[in-house]
């Protein structure tokens, strides 16, 4: 028997034990010139959000915008969903499983700084006060990668075997005090129940970190976050007689200091890092009267259970004793807005190749631990999620000195988006089509 003849009947053989993978792959090789032709249209999806944000719980034109377009791509869509969260569901061609891709879509109280044509100008109410409105974290971009990943997969709806479920969710950066918003509404509401409800989740955030590159963390990667309240009331008087009052003034900085000195002072930092951090303190109306009440607002960071239960009991005493020290009183206030970021080891293990086709092996990395919070987490509570990161810096530039997320001045390279749908695409075609997870 001929050698090719030999070859043929092992490849016969083998080719059954890996149906999956070699299935996956021809999906993700009819996926790449879809990709490559939707780039045109995403950078204008982009620019038009970021033309135009919306704070968390007010993203009523965003959420129009976005189901206008998966209704264009024949996309079943559901609307005001946990306010104005949108979600479109793409049955497949063939049976098969369910996978969600999320992208949020909210924007941050901060006055634009860039120089960009399509600055955003939008102004708005937050706490009171009016403030500029930017995409300063970037979920413009995580719309428009998630807007041109439906445009993709939608072209390929016959070959599909299952159902992917398009997330955007509002209010990721947190609702206004005392309403409800964001991940953990949308479950409330009923996002993971039903015949279309996803079985995993996939999510990604741009980052300042070199174009194209693909980051990610198994297990813990992004802290707990607690939002803290604390009001401190003590007695109004005139500001010539201290002594004729209680000076809730005095009480709030000694009360700041104390309380951000705990996880450097009083918790075993080697187990997992914390940081408590006040960001807000408002009180008095005017320059000689020492006021009746103080009150500061703050963020509590964890990446342990035990130690957060600690840290929030020591932040309690210590600003109640702190106060009653001075005659005062302390009223704390902790409502907890993200649970960890915590990526299913065993996922992130099966899904490593697909971020390697999608940037390249030497283009993926591994992120240290990081502070900051995302409520993606709710979802990962529930269902196992693999949360990763897209580096969009300028070509060259220094990570360790470009205006990070949050900052007036953050820019987001575009030419780096691409990668990013590459990452979605093929998360959502390599999950449908594996047969091990």
């Amino acid at each position: 028997m001929k050698r090719t003849t030999l070859l043929a009947i092992a490849l016969l053989i083998v080719m059954p034990i890996i149906p999956g993978l070699t299935q996956a792959q021809d999906l993700k090789k009819k996926a790449e010139p879809l990709i490559e032709d939707v780039e045109e249209e995403m950078i204008r999806w982009r620019r038009h959000l970021h033309e135009h944000p919306e704070l968390s719980n007010r993203e009523e034109e965003t959420a129009a915008y976005i189901a206008d377009r998966l209704r264009e791509m024949g996309i079943d869509v559901q609307e005001n969903i946990a306010r104005h969260g949108v979600v479109g569901t793409l049955k497949g061609g063939k049976p098969g499983r369910v996978v969600g891709l999320r992208a949020d879509i909210d924007a941050l109280p901060v006055k634009e700084m860039t120089d960009v044509p399509f600055k955003s100008t939008a102004v708005a109410e937050f706490n009171g006060q009016e403030t500029g409105v930017m995409h300063a974290c970037g979920h413009d971009a995580h719309m428009a990668i998630l807007l041109a990943t439906a445009k993709v997969l939608s072209e390929m709806k016959k070959d599909i075997p299952g159902t992917v479920v398009f997330v955007f969710q509002p209010a990721e950066e947190g609702p206004p005090p005392g309403e409800e918003g964001g991940a953990s509404l949308m479950i409330k509401e009923g996002l993971l129940d039903g015949p279309d409800a996803p079985e995993v989740m996939f999510g990604l955030h741009v980052w300042p970190e070199p174009p194209g590159q693909l980051s990610y963390r198994s297990e813990g990667t992004m802290a707990a976050s607690d939002r803290l309240v604390i009001k401190i009331t003590g007695k109004q008087t005139h500001g010539s007689s201290p002594w004729a009052g209680i000076d809730p003034v005095i009480v709030a900085g000694q009360v700041m200091e104390a309380v951000q000195m705990i996880p450097s002072r009083q918790l075993d930092v080697t187990k997992a890092p914390a940081v408590v951090s006040i960001g807000r303190i408002n009180g008095g109306i005017r320059f000689n009267i020492i006021p009746d009440e103080v009150e500061m607002q703050g963020t509590i960071r964890t990446f342990d259970s035990e130690m957060r239960e600690d840290l929030l009991m020591r932040i309690r005493r210590t600003a109640e004793k702190t106060a009653e020290a001075a005659g005062a009183t302390a009223e704390v206030s902790i409502q907890n807005m993200a649970p960890v970021t915590y990526n299913d080891p065993a996922l992130v293990q099966h899904m490593l190749p697909t971020l390697e086709w999608a940037a390249n092996e030497n283009q993926v990395t591994e992120t240290p631990l990081i502070m900051g919070a995302e409520d993606f987490a709710f979802f990962q509570e529930k269902i196992p999620g693999f949360y990763f990161f897209l580096g969009v810096n300028k070509e060259g530039a220094d990570k360790n000195t470009v205006p990070r997320n949050h900052s007036p001045y953050f820019y987001v390279n575009e030419d780096a988006l691409l990668t990013g749908v590459r990452a979605m695409t093929g998360m959502a075609l390599d999950y449908l089509k594996s047969q091990d997870y």
